[in-house]
């Protein structure tokens, strides 16, 4: 059985898709093991409205929330941390003073992974949206991430169908967006992602 939970990353939310997400959002929490909510927002969205309601949501199934790319904002608005780029880590733990958690992303090279290590990130993330890399290119990561560091490692899953042999390579948390939102029951793809975590390929 393995150890591994999720972890979601919301669309880039603004405040007119918040009524139709919320509800799909606590649906998908009440469906399987979820240890954090990424918060992603659309550029100019007013933040405290759609955090406050989300926070609500992760609040009651005790699942962590935090918010992407800004940790005053997440701090401000009590989330419980911040995801960043590899070269914003170091400036977000001396910020949240290790109050909240601090995720790094944006890890094009080995080294952008190893130096947010060493500024204190308490995860690090390969395979996000927005980098694009190939799966096996993510599968190989993780695989060396997990050998040698003890941070906790997070790897992106596209589709469902990934997230065995991730967990196989040794990701600690597998990060999923579009495989959930855009599935016909958020729940469903929940439930049958719980379900993959304890298997091997």
């Amino acid at each position: 059985m393995s150890d591994a939970r999720l972890y979601l990353l919301t669309p880039a939310l603004s405040a007119a898709d918040l009524a139709a997400f919320a509800p799909r959002l606590a649906e998908a929490l009440g469906a399987g093991d979820v240890a954090s909510v990424l918060v992603r927002l659309a550029p100019g969205t007013e933040a405290r409205r759609i955090v406050g309601a989300l926070l609500e949501i992760t609040a009651a199934h005790d699942v962590a929330l935090l918010i992407e790319h800004d940790a005053r904002l997440a701090a401000r608005l009590g989330a419980d941390g911040v995801h960043v780029d590899a070269d914003q880590v170091a400036e977000a733990v001396e910020s949240l003073k290790s109050q909240r958690i601090v995720g790094a992303g944006g890890l094009k090279l080995r080294d952008d992974a190893m130096g947010a290590g060493e500024a204190g990130a308490d995860y690090v993330m390969f395979g996000e949206p927005g980098l694009s890399p190939s799966f096996e290119a993510t599968l190989e990561r993780v695989g060396w991430w997990a050998e040698i560091f003890e941070a906790p490692c997070v790897a992106y899953a596209a589709h469902l169908d990934e997230v065995a042999p991730l967990v196989a390579a040794g990701a600690d948390f597998i990060a999923l967006g579009d495989a959930v939102w855009e599935a016909a029951s958020a729940a469903e793809a929940v439930r049958a992602a719980t379900q993959l975590l304890a298997r091997r390929p």
